[in-house]
């Protein structure tokens, strides 16, 4: 199974500014309130988690992880950390 990040917002606007900012780039997603991305290895989502608590104040996003099939956790100030631990002692390489 692939790692999967869903970012939702309801604000327009708002998934292109957070990712434009992560990718340093303008991904041009001004009217999408949705954005999935799936990665190999699940290490991979940690950068996106930290980068999201660390502007979490600056931007209107929700964001999911899934890690197991049909399973997605939210993401939030309180459980990211242990979430983004957890990740590094289930997948170590």
């Amino acid at each position: 199974m692939r790692a999967k990040i869903n970012l939702y917002s309801n604000k327009k606007g708002e998934l292109n500014k957070f990712l434009s900012l992560f990718y340093d780039t303008n991904l041009e997603l001004e009217e999408n309130l949705k954005w999935e991305k799936e990665y190999d290895n699940p290490i991979e989502i940690t950068e996106l988690i930290g980068t999201f608590i660390d502007n979490f104040e600056d931007f209107s996003l929700n964001l999911w992880i899934s890690v197991d099939k049909d399973v997605f956790i939210q993401i939030t100030l309180d459980n990211a950390n242990d979430i983004i631990q957890y990740l590094y002692e289930r997948f170590p390489y």
